[in-house]
This record gives structure tokens, C-alpha cells and sequence, in this order.
């Protein structure tokens, strides 16, 4: 972390062990939003707020199953992209010519994601045979305002029209 991440990080999380009051709970992200978007639009200081997602899951969603052939294609086309980018930057970086610099990057990328594709599924043996996704999902939202903004903030929301 930079020195500037860092004081801001500090900054966040004062203002979070500060005392905050809720302006309401709410089971989507877009209906939080909304309300500091309403404070927002009346001018209110929405640095003072906060929307904290609570009642964490961890979602898995399985995509399909591994097998050889499938993880062999990633790796190549994985690899591929890599060797391009190689290939590029040897175009730029060295004397030789375009196509011979983006074939040699294309040849060792394609062969190196090939070969760290079929080790990285080996080692597995046979432990993890799918592909997924995953995500963390909060399943409420909660609108937090410092406790000096408060009485404001309700004030603000009860004239917005939303």
C-alpha cells in the first residue's frame, strides 16, 4: 500500500469506529444507493455516509467441468495472450521485426501455458474436476451517516422526493 492509500484507509476506518446512525436497511444495493443519491441531489454532504453490505454469503457458481482436453485449450489460448503481449513488447524493446518478434512470443506462450496448464492440473489429482466463479454477496445494505449529520440527513430524505 502507498502512503496516500493508506492515510485515506486510516481515514475510513476512524470515521467507521466513529458513532454512525442508520438511515435504513435494504435488501439490494441499488435501493441504498438511491437514497444517497437522493441526499445527493439536495446538496447534502455524502462524504459523511457510508453503505455497508451485511449477512455475507460466499456464492460458488460452478461453470462447468475440467477435463484434459478443456484445461490443455485454456492454457494454450491463456498462454497465447501472454505471447502477444511478449511478442509486442520485443517489437518495441529489441531491433527484431515484427513478425519474428510476435511469433517467437506466440510460439513460447502458447508452449508455456500448455505445459503450466497440464502441471497446475496435475497436481490436483482429480481433487477439484470443475471450473466456478465466486463471489461475496451481502444479502442487506445498510445507509450509515456520521451521528453530527443525522438529523439533517433524515430531513434531506423526508423532502426528496423519491
Amino acid at each position: 500500500m502507498t502512503n496516500g492509500t493508506s492515510a485515506s484507509m486510516r481515514n475510513t476506518l476512524a470515521r467507521a469506529a466513529g458513532e454512525q446512525m442508520s438511515l435504513g436497511s435494504y435488501p439490494t444495493y441499488v435501493q441504498a444507493q438511491s437514497v444517497v443519491e437522493a441526499l445527493a441531489e439536495q446538496r447534502f454532504e455524502v462524504e459523511q455516509t457510508q453503505i455497508i453490505g451485511s449477512d455475507l454469503r460466499m456464492v460458488e457458481q460452478v461453470t462447468g467441468r475440467l477435463t484434459w482436453p478443456r484445461v490443455l485449450i485454456s492454457g494454450v489460448v491463456g498462454g497465447a495472450w501472454f505471447g502477444i503481449f511478449v511478442g509486442l513488447l520485443l517489437n518495441i524493446l529489441t531491433t527484431a521485426s515484427f513478425g519474428r518478434a510476435m511469433s517467437f512470443g506466440l510460439t513460447w506462450g502458447v508452449i508455456f501455458g500448455g505445459v503450466f496448464a497440464a502441471v497446475g492440473y496435475g497436481l490436483t489429482a482429480g481433487r477439484r474436476d470443475f471450473a466456478s466463479r465466486s463471489a461475496i454477496i451481502p444479502g442487506r445494505f445498510e445507509v450509515l451517516v456520521t451521528a453530527d449529520h443525522a438529523d439533517h440527513a433524515r430531513t434531506v430524505l423526508a423532502d426528496s422526493p423519491r
